[in-house]
Protein backbone atom coordinates (compact mmCIF):
# COMPACT_ATOMS: atom_id res chain seq x y z
CA UNK A 1 0.00 0.00 0.00
CA UNK A 2 1.31 3.31 -0.80
CA UNK A 3 1.95 5.49 1.92
CA UNK A 4 1.53 8.69 -0.26
CA UNK A 5 0.21 9.46 -3.58
CA UNK A 6 1.62 12.97 -5.60
CA UNK A 7 -0.21 14.52 -8.42
CA UNK A 8 -2.45 17.21 -9.76
CA UNK A 9 -5.86 18.51 -8.16
CA UNK A 10 -7.55 17.41 -11.08
CA UNK A 11 -6.06 13.56 -10.86
CA UNK A 12 -6.13 13.68 -6.86
CA UNK A 13 -10.17 14.47 -7.49
CA UNK A 14 -10.54 11.57 -9.77
CA UNK A 15 -9.34 8.81 -7.43
CA UNK A 16 -11.52 10.36 -4.25
CA UNK A 17 -10.32 9.48 -0.82
CA UNK A 18 -7.47 7.61 -0.12
CA UNK A 19 -6.24 5.44 3.00
CA UNK A 20 -3.01 8.06 2.60
CA UNK A 21 -2.57 11.29 2.05
CA UNK A 22 -2.10 12.82 -1.02
CA UNK A 23 -0.48 16.15 -1.82
CA UNK A 24 -0.67 18.18 -4.52
CA UNK A 25 2.10 18.69 -6.90
CA UNK A 26 3.52 22.47 -6.16
CA UNK A 27 3.62 25.29 -8.38
CA UNK A 28 6.14 25.82 -10.13
CA UNK A 29 6.05 22.08 -10.54
CA UNK A 30 8.73 20.53 -8.80
CA UNK A 31 9.82 17.04 -8.29
CA UNK A 32 11.11 17.81 -4.97
CA UNK A 33 8.53 16.46 -2.29
CA UNK A 34 8.86 13.37 -4.22
CA UNK A 35 12.40 12.86 -3.82
CA UNK A 36 12.03 13.49 0.16
CA UNK A 37 9.92 10.36 0.16
CA UNK A 38 13.06 8.13 -1.64
CA UNK A 39 13.11 4.85 -0.45
CA UNK A 40 9.04 4.83 0.73
CA UNK A 41 5.88 3.26 -1.32
CA UNK A 42 4.57 6.43 -3.48
CA UNK A 43 2.46 6.98 -5.67
CA UNK A 44 2.75 9.89 -8.54
CA UNK A 45 -0.32 10.42 -10.79
CA UNK A 46 0.40 11.79 -14.11
CA UNK A 47 -1.32 12.20 -17.49
CA UNK A 48 -0.97 9.65 -20.31
CA UNK A 49 2.22 8.30 -21.13
CA UNK A 50 4.42 9.94 -18.26
CA UNK A 51 7.67 9.68 -20.65
CA UNK A 52 6.26 12.10 -23.88
CA UNK A 53 6.59 15.53 -22.21
CA UNK A 54 5.68 14.31 -19.06
CA UNK A 55 6.99 14.15 -15.48
CA UNK A 56 8.62 10.38 -15.78
CA UNK A 57 12.14 11.82 -16.95
CA UNK A 58 12.02 14.36 -14.40
CA UNK A 59 11.87 12.19 -11.12
CA UNK A 60 13.79 8.95 -12.69
CA UNK A 61 16.80 10.78 -13.91
CA UNK A 62 17.06 11.24 -10.00
CA UNK A 63 16.77 7.76 -9.14
CA UNK A 64 18.59 4.57 -10.16
CA UNK A 65 17.19 1.19 -11.96
CA UNK A 66 14.71 -0.44 -9.92
CA UNK A 67 13.74 2.28 -7.74
CA UNK A 68 10.47 3.28 -9.99
CA UNK A 69 7.81 1.43 -11.73
CA UNK A 70 6.50 2.88 -14.51
CA UNK A 71 2.25 1.78 -15.30
CA UNK A 72 2.23 4.38 -18.70
CA UNK A 73 -1.48 4.95 -20.34
CA UNK A 74 -2.38 6.65 -23.73
CA UNK A 75 -1.06 9.84 -24.81
CA UNK A 76 -2.14 12.80 -25.55
CA UNK A 77 -0.57 12.95 -28.78
CA UNK A 78 -1.77 9.26 -29.46
CA UNK A 79 -5.32 10.37 -28.28
CA UNK A 80 -5.62 13.47 -30.96
CA UNK A 81 -4.33 11.11 -33.62
CA UNK A 82 -6.78 8.75 -33.09
CA UNK A 83 -9.73 11.25 -33.24
CA UNK A 84 -7.80 13.44 -36.35
CA UNK A 85 -7.06 10.01 -38.44
CA UNK A 86 -3.36 11.76 -38.38
CA UNK A 87 -0.14 9.76 -38.93
CA UNK A 88 1.96 10.53 -35.88
CA UNK A 89 5.29 9.06 -37.49
CA UNK A 90 4.12 12.47 -39.78
CA UNK A 91 3.36 15.11 -36.82
CA UNK A 92 5.39 17.39 -35.20
CA UNK A 93 4.73 16.32 -31.08
CA UNK A 94 5.60 19.22 -28.98
CA UNK A 95 4.85 19.94 -25.08
CA UNK A 96 4.81 23.46 -24.52
CA UNK A 97 3.17 23.47 -20.98
CA UNK A 98 6.14 25.47 -20.19
CA UNK A 99 7.90 26.57 -23.33
CA UNK A 100 7.87 29.24 -25.37
CA UNK A 101 5.09 29.31 -28.55
CA UNK A 102 7.90 29.95 -31.00
CA UNK A 103 9.38 26.17 -30.68
CA UNK A 104 6.33 25.72 -33.26
CA UNK A 105 8.52 28.17 -35.79
CA UNK A 106 10.79 25.51 -37.60
CA UNK A 107 7.81 23.05 -38.06
CA UNK A 108 5.80 25.78 -39.77
CA UNK A 109 4.98 25.19 -44.09
CA UNK A 110 2.15 24.77 -45.77
CA UNK A 111 0.66 21.30 -45.22
CA UNK A 112 2.78 20.51 -42.15
CA UNK A 113 1.12 18.93 -39.08
CA UNK A 114 1.17 19.07 -35.49
CA UNK A 115 0.10 18.48 -32.21
CA UNK A 116 0.51 20.37 -29.26
CA UNK A 117 0.17 20.35 -25.40
CA UNK A 118 -0.69 23.81 -24.20
CA UNK A 119 -1.00 25.21 -20.63
CA UNK A 120 -4.69 26.17 -20.75
CA UNK A 121 -6.94 28.36 -22.90
CA UNK A 122 -5.15 31.41 -22.84
CA UNK A 123 -2.34 29.92 -24.23
CA UNK A 124 -4.51 28.62 -27.19
CA UNK A 125 -5.84 32.31 -28.35
CA UNK A 126 -1.83 33.10 -28.29
CA UNK A 127 -1.15 30.75 -30.59
CA UNK A 128 -3.73 31.84 -32.96
CA UNK A 129 -2.69 34.69 -32.55
CA UNK A 130 1.15 34.18 -33.27
CA UNK A 131 0.14 32.02 -36.21
CA UNK A 132 -1.83 35.06 -37.72
CA UNK A 133 1.23 37.15 -37.11
CA UNK A 134 3.28 34.55 -39.04
CA UNK A 135 1.83 34.50 -42.25
CA UNK A 136 -0.47 30.80 -41.20
CA UNK A 137 -3.76 32.79 -40.18
CA UNK A 138 -5.04 29.95 -42.45
CA UNK A 139 -4.36 27.19 -40.53
CA UNK A 140 -6.90 25.10 -39.14
CA UNK A 141 -6.95 24.54 -35.03
CA UNK A 142 -8.38 21.91 -33.78
CA UNK A 143 -8.87 22.34 -30.10
CA UNK A 144 -9.11 19.17 -28.13
CA UNK A 145 -9.92 19.17 -24.39
CA UNK A 146 -10.06 16.60 -22.03
CA UNK A 147 -9.26 13.65 -24.75
CA UNK A 148 -10.40 9.96 -23.17
CA UNK A 149 -12.42 12.02 -20.22
CA UNK A 150 -16.27 11.99 -19.69
CA UNK A 151 -16.27 16.57 -20.95
CA UNK A 152 -13.88 15.59 -24.06
CA UNK A 153 -14.83 18.31 -26.37
CA UNK A 154 -13.53 18.89 -29.98
CA UNK A 155 -13.63 22.07 -32.17
CA UNK A 156 -11.95 23.06 -35.05
CA UNK A 157 -11.36 26.93 -36.39
CA UNK A 158 -9.05 28.71 -38.45
CA UNK A 159 -6.18 30.61 -36.66
CA UNK A 160 -7.15 33.82 -37.93
CA UNK A 161 -11.28 33.09 -36.95
CA UNK A 162 -10.05 31.28 -33.48
CA UNK A 163 -12.82 33.15 -31.39
CA UNK A 164 -13.28 30.38 -28.59
CA UNK A 165 -14.07 32.06 -24.90
CA UNK A 166 -14.12 29.20 -22.80
CA UNK A 167 -11.68 26.38 -23.35
CA UNK A 168 -10.73 24.21 -20.55
CA UNK A 169 -7.61 22.61 -19.11
CA UNK A 170 -6.32 19.69 -20.47
CA UNK A 171 -6.46 20.68 -23.88
CA UNK A 172 -4.31 19.97 -27.01
CA UNK A 173 -4.14 21.75 -30.09
CA UNK A 174 -4.02 20.34 -33.23
CA UNK A 175 -2.20 22.52 -36.10
CA UNK A 176 -2.91 22.17 -39.93
CA UNK A 177 -0.45 24.46 -41.45
CA UNK A 178 -1.65 26.68 -44.14
CA UNK A 179 -0.88 30.12 -45.38
CA UNK A 180 1.67 32.12 -47.08
CA UNK A 181 3.96 32.87 -44.37
CA UNK A 182 7.54 32.16 -44.85
CA UNK A 183 9.40 29.01 -44.21
CA UNK A 184 12.53 28.15 -42.50
CA UNK A 185 14.72 26.07 -44.94
CA UNK A 186 16.03 23.10 -43.76
CA UNK A 187 19.83 23.69 -44.82
CA UNK A 188 22.69 25.70 -43.16
CA UNK A 189 22.97 29.35 -44.55
CA UNK A 190 19.45 30.57 -44.19
CA UNK A 191 19.19 34.30 -45.50
CA UNK A 192 20.55 37.06 -43.38
CA UNK A 193 16.66 38.92 -42.92
CA UNK A 194 15.89 35.88 -40.83
CA UNK A 195 18.39 37.57 -38.34
CA UNK A 196 17.88 41.16 -36.46
CA UNK A 197 21.25 42.62 -36.85
CA UNK A 198 23.37 45.52 -36.98
CA UNK A 199 25.94 44.43 -39.69
CA UNK A 200 27.39 41.92 -37.15
CA UNK A 201 26.34 39.00 -38.68
CA UNK A 202 28.53 35.74 -40.55
CA UNK A 203 27.08 36.19 -44.08
CA UNK A 204 24.80 33.56 -45.37
CA UNK A 205 27.19 31.94 -47.41
CA UNK A 206 30.28 31.84 -45.00
CA UNK A 207 27.57 31.05 -42.42
CA UNK A 208 26.72 28.21 -44.51
CA UNK A 209 30.46 27.34 -44.68
CA UNK A 210 31.27 27.70 -41.01
CA UNK A 211 28.57 25.38 -40.22
CA UNK A 212 29.74 22.86 -42.62
CA UNK A 213 33.27 22.71 -41.16
CA UNK A 214 31.41 22.85 -37.65
CA UNK A 215 29.58 19.90 -38.03
CA UNK A 216 27.33 19.93 -35.65
CA UNK A 217 26.27 16.60 -34.16
CA UNK A 218 23.17 15.26 -32.06
CA UNK A 219 23.68 16.49 -28.69
CA UNK A 220 26.71 18.33 -28.96
CA UNK A 221 27.36 21.89 -27.46
CA UNK A 222 29.01 25.14 -29.22
CA UNK A 223 30.39 28.12 -27.90
CA UNK A 224 29.73 30.68 -30.16
CA UNK A 225 32.59 33.69 -29.29
CA UNK A 226 31.74 36.70 -30.05
CA UNK A 227 28.14 36.09 -31.21
CA UNK A 228 26.94 39.15 -32.63
CA UNK A 229 23.66 38.34 -33.95
CA UNK A 230 23.66 34.72 -32.76
CA UNK A 231 23.20 33.12 -36.48
CA UNK A 232 25.69 30.66 -35.76
CA UNK A 233 24.98 29.30 -32.53
CA UNK A 234 21.20 29.64 -33.70
CA UNK A 235 22.01 27.56 -37.09
CA UNK A 236 23.57 25.17 -35.21
CA UNK A 237 20.73 24.29 -32.69
CA UNK A 238 18.01 24.43 -35.83
CA UNK A 239 20.61 21.15 -37.12
CA UNK A 240 18.95 19.00 -34.47
CA UNK A 241 16.79 19.41 -31.18
CA UNK A 242 19.47 17.86 -29.16
CA UNK A 243 22.16 19.87 -29.73
CA UNK A 244 22.93 22.92 -26.88
CA UNK A 245 25.50 26.37 -27.42
CA UNK A 246 26.00 29.13 -25.44
CA UNK A 247 26.52 32.39 -27.66
CA UNK A 248 29.29 35.18 -25.68
CA UNK A 249 28.92 38.30 -26.49
CA UNK A 250 30.20 41.83 -24.79
CA UNK A 251 27.72 44.13 -26.26
CA UNK A 252 24.51 44.32 -24.18
CA UNK A 253 22.32 45.13 -26.74
CA UNK A 254 23.52 42.35 -28.92
CA UNK A 255 23.53 40.03 -26.42
CA UNK A 256 19.26 41.39 -26.02
CA UNK A 257 19.16 40.77 -29.49
CA UNK A 258 20.67 37.21 -30.14
CA UNK A 259 18.04 36.13 -27.06
CA UNK A 260 15.44 37.68 -29.11
CA UNK A 261 16.85 36.27 -32.44
CA UNK A 262 16.75 32.42 -30.75
CA UNK A 263 13.34 32.85 -29.37
CA UNK A 264 12.22 34.21 -32.75
CA UNK A 265 13.48 31.01 -34.62
CA UNK A 266 12.27 28.60 -31.93
CA UNK A 267 15.47 27.46 -30.61
CA UNK A 268 15.43 29.61 -26.94
CA UNK A 269 17.35 27.52 -25.45
CA UNK A 270 20.33 28.98 -26.88
CA UNK A 271 22.18 30.05 -23.38
CA UNK A 272 23.77 34.24 -24.01
CA UNK A 273 26.57 34.54 -21.72
CA UNK A 274 27.03 38.46 -21.42
CA UNK A 275 30.78 39.83 -21.10
CA UNK A 276 34.21 38.93 -23.26
CA UNK A 277 36.14 36.62 -24.56
CA UNK A 278 38.48 34.64 -22.49
CA UNK A 279 37.33 35.73 -19.43
CA UNK A 280 33.56 35.30 -19.77
CA UNK A 281 34.55 31.55 -21.18
CA UNK A 282 35.58 30.34 -17.89
CA UNK A 283 33.04 27.81 -15.46
CA UNK A 284 30.98 27.11 -18.15
CA UNK A 285 30.00 23.24 -19.50
CA UNK A 286 33.12 22.51 -22.03
CA UNK A 287 31.90 22.55 -25.44
CA UNK A 288 32.45 19.79 -28.42
CA UNK A 289 33.12 22.41 -30.85
CA UNK A 290 34.06 26.24 -30.83
CA UNK A 291 33.84 29.35 -33.44
CA UNK A 292 35.18 32.61 -33.33
CA UNK A 293 33.95 34.81 -35.44
CA UNK A 294 35.27 38.11 -34.50
CA UNK A 295 37.63 39.39 -31.65
CA UNK A 296 40.71 36.78 -32.23
CA UNK A 297 43.18 37.38 -30.54
CA UNK A 298 46.30 35.60 -29.58
CA UNK A 299 45.55 35.61 -25.74
CA UNK A 300 42.42 33.78 -26.42
CA UNK A 301 44.05 30.74 -28.52
CA UNK A 302 46.32 30.76 -25.55
CA UNK A 303 43.24 29.98 -23.17
CA UNK A 304 41.13 27.87 -25.54
CA UNK A 305 44.51 25.55 -25.76
CA UNK A 306 44.86 25.48 -22.12
CA UNK A 307 41.83 24.93 -20.78
CA UNK A 308 39.40 22.63 -23.41
CA UNK A 309 39.94 19.00 -24.26
CA UNK A 310 41.86 17.81 -26.52
CA UNK A 311 40.04 16.97 -30.16
CA UNK A 312 37.79 20.24 -29.71
CA UNK A 313 37.19 21.34 -32.65
CA UNK A 314 37.70 24.94 -33.48
CA UNK A 315 36.29 26.93 -36.65
CA UNK A 316 37.72 30.40 -36.36
CA UNK A 317 37.15 33.37 -39.12
CA UNK A 318 39.21 36.22 -39.97
CA UNK A 319 39.07 39.10 -42.26
CA UNK A 320 41.92 41.16 -40.75
CA UNK A 321 45.56 40.52 -41.60
CA UNK A 322 47.07 40.44 -38.10
CA UNK A 323 43.99 37.77 -37.42
CA UNK A 324 45.06 36.15 -40.28
CA UNK A 325 48.61 35.49 -39.18
CA UNK A 326 46.52 33.89 -36.02
CA UNK A 327 44.79 31.37 -38.26
CA UNK A 328 48.30 30.80 -40.06
CA UNK A 329 49.80 29.67 -36.87
CA UNK A 330 47.52 27.59 -35.65
CA UNK A 331 47.46 25.78 -39.43
CA UNK A 332 51.47 25.41 -38.91
CA UNK A 333 51.15 24.32 -35.30
CA UNK A 334 47.86 22.30 -35.33
CA UNK A 335 47.18 21.22 -38.96
CA UNK A 336 43.29 21.29 -39.77
CA UNK A 337 41.85 23.19 -43.14
CA UNK A 338 43.07 26.89 -43.86
CA UNK A 339 40.54 27.93 -46.55
CA UNK A 340 40.45 31.23 -48.03
CA UNK A 341 37.17 32.60 -49.22
CA UNK A 342 36.93 34.92 -51.72
CA UNK A 343 32.83 36.35 -53.21
CA UNK A 344 31.67 38.80 -55.26
CA UNK A 345 28.40 39.25 -55.96
CA UNK A 346 26.33 40.89 -59.05
CA UNK A 347 25.76 44.90 -58.37
CA UNK A 348 25.43 48.15 -60.74
CA UNK A 349 27.87 49.56 -62.56
CA UNK A 350 26.33 52.76 -64.83
CA UNK A 351 23.88 51.57 -66.69
CA UNK A 352 25.27 47.65 -66.81
CA UNK A 353 26.50 45.15 -63.74
CA UNK A 354 29.85 43.86 -62.35
CA UNK A 355 31.10 42.32 -60.10
CA UNK A 356 31.32 43.77 -56.24
CA UNK A 357 33.78 41.81 -54.53
CA UNK A 358 33.48 41.27 -50.76
CA UNK A 359 36.18 41.16 -48.03
CA UNK A 360 38.36 38.32 -48.61
CA UNK A 361 37.96 35.51 -45.51
CA UNK A 362 40.35 33.09 -44.04
CA UNK A 363 38.98 30.52 -42.17
CA UNK A 364 40.43 27.95 -39.90
CA UNK A 365 39.08 24.67 -38.80
CA UNK A 366 40.80 21.77 -36.63
CA UNK A 367 41.05 19.79 -33.73
CA UNK A 368 43.11 21.26 -30.66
Amino acid sequence: MAERIFGAPRHLALIGPQACPVEAWPVPFDVGPVLAWRGRRVVMLASGDPFWFGAGGSITQHLAAGEWRAIPALSTFALAASRLGWPIEQVACLGLHAAALGRLRPHLAPGARAILLVRDGAAVLALAERLTAWGFGASALTVMEALGGPRERIRTRSAAALDLADIVHPVAVAVAAAGDGSVLPCASGIADSWFAHDGQITKRPVRALTLSALAPRPGERLWDIGGGSGSIAIEWLLSHPATQALAFERDPVRADRIVANAAALGVDRLAVVPGAAPDALAGHALPDAVFVGGGLTAGLIEWLLAHLPAGTRLVANAVTLETESLLAGLHRDKGGSLLRIDLAEAAPLGGRRGWQPARPLVQWSGAL
